[in-house]
């Protein structure tokens, strides 16, 4: 078995340069922390595979193709493969989402 905390996972650099930690990284699946703080946004863009988005702690704006609404704690949120998407953090707290791609990518993705 293993337990990882996200907290005490490395951040790796990344285009959007917030940030984000893989918590799991296999041949199926990735999971990746990501951690917005105020004012931080990502970058809008594709990727090749479904994600799933999954609100850890706070409030923020997420964007999936034509679609952008206000999320909190607890909710989970549907990113189609291929569809643009963003997060946006205009909130004063912390916005901790947990990202979890099916199947793992096995191209990059594309910043627009």
């Amino acid at each position: 078995m293993e337990i990882k905390k996200w907290n005490e996972v490395d951040s790796q650099k990344n285009p959007h340069g917030i940030d984000a930690r893989k918590l799991y990284d296999t041949e199926h699946a990735q999971v990746v922390h990501l951690l917005l703080k105020p004012g931080e946004k990502l970058k809008r863009h594709i990727t090749p595979v479904d994600a799933v988005f999954y609100v850890l702690q706070g409030t923020g704006i997420v964007e999936v193709g034509d679609e952008k609404k206000e999320v909190g704690a607890d909710t989970l949120i549907d990113s189609p493969a291929r569809v643009p998407h963003c997060w946006y953090n205009e909130s004063d707290e912390d916005l901790r989402v947990l990202v979890i791609k099916v199947p793992k990518p096995t191209t990059s993705t594309k910043i627009l």
